[in-house]
């Protein structure tokens, strides 16, 4: 008796749930599972490695992204037996401040499959021991890793499913991303990728949320987004190149994991033509005025930045700036060679301010942000410090206080020996305030610039600069032109006072960009910051004339120099509420629109709608006299109704990620950008930057045709 119930227990035994111990490490608590109670001689199982990650920490894909380490497990496995690699499952993506990264939150099982010797001994228990590393991250990240083991039987027969793990086990097999026959292509198109993918696992399928995770790290750039274009038989990704495609060919092939939210596959893209029905845009040629910037090259970039920098001096947006400019030229007209030496100061301010500018905005760019030209508008604490420097420069043109004894003082409150700090300072200003605006010729070059390594940019920058500042250096070389003004004299205060109006104007227009960045709070936050600034700035005016002498004097520059900084901190604090996102127009608006998104684009194209499609912000003041002149008069309104073409406003009057991609898919750094598609899947075309009511009308009747 006691025999038979020691053979029954050993029986037992041989067939009992694979055990293991859990091991905490710190932030994860680790173990091996099994899918199975047991392993017959020659047999396949799946065992899985369990994290149990600390809320808020994290573990890493097979590709981390941006940073990180994936997990890994060396083995120590008896004499024959084997262990595959993980079966990954899905990853998620785990912003880190200006880096994306790819893993996991939670509990996650990464399956590998575990092969038997075929002359493992049915009755005896192999030891499966394995020392784990992973890199477990929160705001800081932490190496960590565990020594595991895992008992497993070794039975006559497959054994059954382990009732606790193998359910799990087994889903996680079932979920993890698998090809599905699905074909894929990719191609270069200008600074991005497309990434085409077709078959029949897409047919129907929700693509809203698809994002394709590379398998290797360098391949794309993993902080850009990833717009989507739906077709009837796929989608097409565009994808931000990696380090892998500076190498002038790039790779020939793009391998990874497909995610359409509930469902992954995996997928490799080989290098050529796009297959057909992947995007419902399709890649139709650009008809554009101007181009796109993709076919440029250096010497043509640089040309159309040098023309752009002539025209960007008659733009709206600088106009504020040429009153600047007259105050300074007409107070050295009769001096040949201090007019000479403001010229130069004048140009050295606007090409530094320029080649800050492109390091910063390729700085940002390197680091993730989806940028453009005129980025630093699209930050209100910017836009509310402008508004402010803009008062002050009105305010000392109007006399309410003096910054040093020279005109050109006004152009940015600095001014030294000679003035020449106050005439750099100005050229400064001049490119601060003309950021906004996008002239013709500008647009292509600076997209071409933004996609090409940090030189080339930087030259494509140093020609915008160049062309901006030519014309006020070349007058002041120029000794039969200034001749032609009068001498200073009384004139020169009254035309002083005048030219503070149109810097009056530039604050006004900035707190208007303001107030469509903001909230009703933000927005009375400015206006009461611009009262406490003018009062500090007359207290300082009256502190410099000496009004009350001594002490009164003292106690007015301090409490000027008090309001200044209330005044400027209240300004510049960055805690203010987003203004309401805009919806569609209302039905009384001269022309109705609805808010971009790239999945209402595709909507419409599959429609076969003809589509306009207008980028701009409230900060763009070309955008806005567009809009005044072109966009929303009658005419228009008429045109779009008799020709049934759907009006798309994408507003990137704050940062938006996607907008930024989609401009740069057509080669564009900054606003405006005006797309026009064609009835029935035609052609895509750009319009001009500068738009009149005729040229939008002719498109859109071109649109309704087809093409």
């Amino acid at each position: 008796m006691m025999r038979f119930l020691a053979g029954l227990l050993m029986a037992l035994a041989f067939v009992a749930p694979a055990a293991a111990q859990p091991v905490d490490t710190g932030h994860v608590e680790a173990e091996l599972v099994a899918q199975a109670q047991g392993v017959a001689p020659g047999q396949t199982i799946h065992v899985a490695l369990r994290q149990k990650i600390d809320d808020g920490w994290h573990t890493y894909w097979r590709n981390a992204g941006d940073s990180g380490e994936a997990t890994r497990i060396d083995w120590t496995l008896p004499p024959g037996w084997t262990a595959g690699e993980f079966v990954w499952p899905t990853p998620h993506r785990l912003p880190v401040g200006p880096l994306v990264n790819y893993g996991y939150e939670g509990e996650v099982l990464l399956p590998m499959a575990l092969t038997a010797p075929a002359n493992a001994q049915p009755g005896s228990t192999a030891t499966l021991r394995g020392k784990a590393y992973f890199l477990v991250c929160e705001e800081i990240c932490i190496p960590e890793e565990a020594e595991l083991q895992l008992a497993v039987p070794v039975v006559a027969a497959p054994a059954a499913a382990d009732p606790k793990w193998g359910p799990a086990i087994g889903q996680a097999l079932a979920s993890a991303p698998k090809p599905a026959g699905l074909a894929a292509a990719f191609e270069k198109r200008g600074a991005l990728v497309a990434l085409a993918v077709t078959g029949a696992a897409l047919k129907g399928a929700d693509v809203a949320d698809a994002y394709f995770f590379p398998f290797a790290s360098t391949v794309i750039d993993h902080a850009k987004p990833q717009p989507i274009e739906r077709g009837p038989y796929g989608l097409t990704l565009t994808l931000t190149p990696g380090y892998d495609f500076q190498s002038g060919a790039g790779p020939g092939a793009l391998a990874g994991v497909l995610s359409l939210g509930d469902r992954a596959y995996e997928v490799s893209a080989t290098a050529g033509p796009l297959p057909a029905g992947a995007s419902g845009l399709g890649p139709p040629p650009v008809k554009a005025a101007g181009g796109a910037g993709g076919g440029l090259g250096l010497p043509m970039a640089a040309l159309f930045a040098l023309l752009g920098g002539l025209v960007l001096n008659l733009m709206p947006c600088v106009f504020p700036v040429l009153a600047m400019k007259a105050a300074s030229l007409a107070g050295h007209a009769h001096e040949q060679a201090a007019a000479r030496r403001q010229g130069l100061a004048f140009g050295a301010g606007v090409l530094v301010t320029f080649l800050a500018l492109a390091s910063a905005l390729i700085a940002l760019q390197a680091a993730g942000s989806a940028v453009g030209w005129g980025f630093q508008l699209q930050s209100p604490p910017v836009v509310a410090g402008l508004a402010l420097l803009m008062l002050a420069v009105a305010l000392n043109l109007s006399g309410v206080f003096e910054v040093g004894g020279s005109l050109q003082g006004a152009g940015a409150g600095l001014a030294s020996r000679r003035g020449l700090t106050g005439a750099f300072f100005t050229g400064v200003l001049a490119v601060v305030v003309a950021a906004p605006c996008t002239a013709p010729f500008m647009a292509p070059a600076l997209g071409w610039g933004l996609t090409q390594p940090p030189a080339a940019a930087l030259a494509v920058f140093l020609a915008l600069g160049i062309g901006f500042a030519l014309p006020f250096v070349a007058v002041s070389f120029a000794p039969a032109l200034l001749a032609r003004l009068p001498r200073p004299g009384t004139w020169m205060d009254v035309f002083k006072k005048a030219l503070a109006f149109p810097m009056y104007g530039a604050a006004a227009w900035l707190v208007w960009v303001l107030a469509q960045q903001v909230d009703a709070a933000g927005l009375a936050r400015i206006l009461a910051a611009a009262v406490v600034f003018a009062a500090a700035l007359w207290l300082a005016g009256r502190a410099q004339r000496g009004r009350l002498g001594g002490r009164g004097v003292a106690i007015e520059g301090g409490l000027a120099a008090a309001l200044l900084i209330l005044a400027v901190a209240v300004a510049l604090w960055d805690d203010y509420a987003p203004a309401a996102a805009p919806g569609a127009a209302s039905a009384s608006a001269a022309v109705p629109y609805e808010a971009y998104s790239s999945e209402r684009l595709a909507a419409l194209r599959a429609e076969g709608r003809p589509v306009f499609v207008n980028f701009t912000a409230a900060w763009c003041v070309s955008c806005q006299v567009n809009e005044r002149v072109a966009l929303s008069s009658p005419k228009v309104a008429r045109a779009m109704a008799d020709t049934g073409v759907a009006y798309l406003k994408a507003d990137w009057t704050r940062k938006d990620a996607a907008i930024a991609a989609e401009l740069a898919r057509h080669g564009r750094a900054g606003v405006p950008l005006y797309l026009v598609y064609g009835a029935g899947g035609g052609d895509r075309v750009i319009l001009p930057n500068i738009l009149t009511e005729g040229v939008v009308v002719r498109a859109l009747e071109a649109a309704a045709r087809g093409r």
